[in-house]
């Protein structure tokens, strides 16, 4: 069952994001990361220019465009919620910690993939990173600087 009692609000970390409004126990599956599922090629195709998307990688070459509550979860270097993948493609958003009324539910994007330079981090954590790029990517893009190769994929 998915959890009760979620709202959208202003977020300090980026425009809107997703709040409980009582507490959660850790490991409850909060929302359902849900919408239309398309390939990666469409979804480029279908976002070119945009620099705000909901599109979340569920596969090899399949991207969800993400439309509900779980939308408004935004990154965090210091989350309160990790995303898992059932063995029917479904994403679920569950806690992984003890979550009190009033906290912003946030997960960590790890982008990768990204013809984006740069995907600032605002969650201000103390461990932030600065970046929504995963550490892997992070290194990827670092290992192809050092060989005077672009960042982005070509």
């Amino acid at each position: 069952m998915l959890s009760p009692g979620l709202i959208v609000r202003s977020s300090s970390i980026h425009a809107a994001g997703c709040f409980t409004l009582r507490p959660i126990e850790n490991g409850t599956r909060v929302c359902e990361y849900d919408g239309q599922r398309m390939s990666k090629s469409v979804a480029d195709a279908r976002y070119e220019g945009r620099p705000v998307t909901y599109l979340f990688h569920c596969g090899r070459n399949t991207v969800i465009d993400g439309f509900g509550m779980a939308m408004f979860l935004n990154h965090s270097c210091n989350p309160n919620c990790e995303t898992t993948q059932d063995a029917d493609g479904r994403i679920f958003i569950s806690t992984i910690r003890n979550i009190a009324a009033g906290e912003e539910l946030t997960y960590e994007y790890n982008l990768h993939d990204s013809d984006e330079d740069e995907a600032p981090c605002f969650c201000a954590a103390p461990n932030c990173r600065a970046t929504m790029f995963s550490p892997l990517e992070l290194k990827r893009r670092a290992r192809r600087a050092a060989a005077g190769k672009p960042a982005a994929n070509p």
